[in-house]
């Protein structure tokens, strides 16, 4: 006789029985109701049996009249146990721990990212935070790769970012674990990703490319650098000429060879004639030299714009009589520089500026009048005659 896949049990309407069976949820729901939908008992009398509440059954009743068996089945998923720290395997509660340990700067995010890695399930930042506090004591008590310049084999250096990373570490962790830049670890993973393992040896930086200088553009280098005044950038400039194309530094560095080869000496050019300055002074307050000097990056907190520097030079001596920073380069400015020098030191026999409005205004055409002072201009785009 085969064996009973079921346990047989009596018959029974008793309510107190039949919630002892370990039944589903929705087979208990319908056994609650099944006297009044089916053979419609009242619900106050199923309500003293079960101990249910009477509208509760009535309710449940109608929803069962209306939409059959689906109602006892429930609208929303069953709630899944919340996880906490002491539900996490212990293998991840020790991985935890130990990425602590090896990186303590590491956020407790890209710690739950590199458990997500490696065990496929995410922990909640909080049960990380939770583990940290409470887990296991670390398992490792040393780093498992040195810093990146520590390790003698290139082929290692990149293996350690290429392991870390397919652990889940992120880029900055890497950087950071083995004391290198982002570029370097972007550097390599692109590298991996491209040739595979042959990407983690070095590369051999020796030249690939044709050399662009044949025996033959030499040559003409050499002829033509017979001429003692042509440079590397007139050499450039001939050669372009003809439809060869060298960079003035590759005429340069081949020139220098040549030199050294035949012995020829580098042509100096001649000596310039050192320009006299047109208002040097032979005397004290013989002349005065102001400028306005414009200055945009400055560190003043009080100005968010560019700001403007004047300055009273006395030529001889080259002692600043007077100067001062202003928010706009108007004649009021000008002028209130001005009057502090000629307060502090008197009139000088002549100003020398340059082209500037403020420097002819009318007001100070009219002072340097008052006073017998003698207006200078330099030469338009020489204001080395200023300094």
């Amino acid at each position: 006789m085969p064996k009973r896949k079921r346990v047989q049990r009596e018959h029974t309407e008793d309510w107190k029985t039949i919630q002892q069976y370990k039944l589903w949820p929705e087979q208990t729901a319908y056994e609650l109701l099944r006297p009044v939908v089916l053979f419609g008992d009242p619900a106050i009398q199923r309500a003293k049996e079960t101990g249910e509440p009477r509208p509760t059954l009535e309710r449940k009743a109608d929803a069962f009249d209306e939409q059959g068996m689906v109602s006892l089945f429930a609208s929303r998923p069953r709630k899944q146990p919340q996880e906490t720290a002491r539900s996490l395997p212990p293998d991840m509660r020790q991985l935890i721990v130990d990425l602590r340990v090896e990186l303590p700067t590491m956020s407790l995010r890209e710690i739950a990212e590199i458990c997500e890695a490696r065990f496929q399930r995410r922990p909640s930042h909080n049960s990380v935070k939770m583990v940290l506090a409470s887990g296991p004591p670390p398992s490792i008590n040393t780093r498992r790769y040195q810093t990146w310049d520590q390790i003698p084999d290139p082929a290692e250096r990149r293996h350690a970012v290429v392991q870390l990373h397919a652990e889940g570490w992120s880029i900055t962790s890497i950087a950071e674990y083995l004391a290198t830049s982002r570029q370097t670890v972007y550097t390599t993973l692109k590298r991996w990703v491209k040739e595979g393992v042959r990407g983690l040896d070095d590369k051999s930086r020796a030249r690939k490319a044709p050399r662009v200088v044949t025996m033959e553009i030499a040559n003409e280098i050499r002829k033509k650098q017979e001429n003692p005044l042509i440079g590397e950038w007139r050499m450039h400039a001939a050669l372009l000429q003809e439809g060869i194309k060298v960079s003035p530094r590759t005429c340069g560095r081949i020139m220098a060879k040549h030199r050294a080869l035949y012995g020829w000496d580098k042509q100096k050019a001649p000596p310039k004639p050192k320009k006299e300055m047109p208002f040097k002074a032979s005397r004290r307050h013989e002349y005065w030299s102001i400028d306005i000097r414009y200055i945009e990056h400055h560190q003043l907190p009080n100005i968010k714009g560019p700001v403007y520097v004047i300055s009273v030079l006395e030529n001889f001596s080259r002692m600043l009589l007077a100067s001062a920073i202003s928010e706009r380069q108007d004649t009021a400015a000008y002028l209130w520089v001005l009057a502090k020098a000629l307060r502090n030191y008197g009139a000088p026999e002549a100003i020398v500026t340059d082209s500037g409005g403020v420097f002819y205004s009318k007001r100070a055409m009219a002072i340097y009048e008052a006073l017998d002072i003698r207006k200078e201009r330099i030469d338009p785009r020489q204001s080395w005659q200023i300094t």
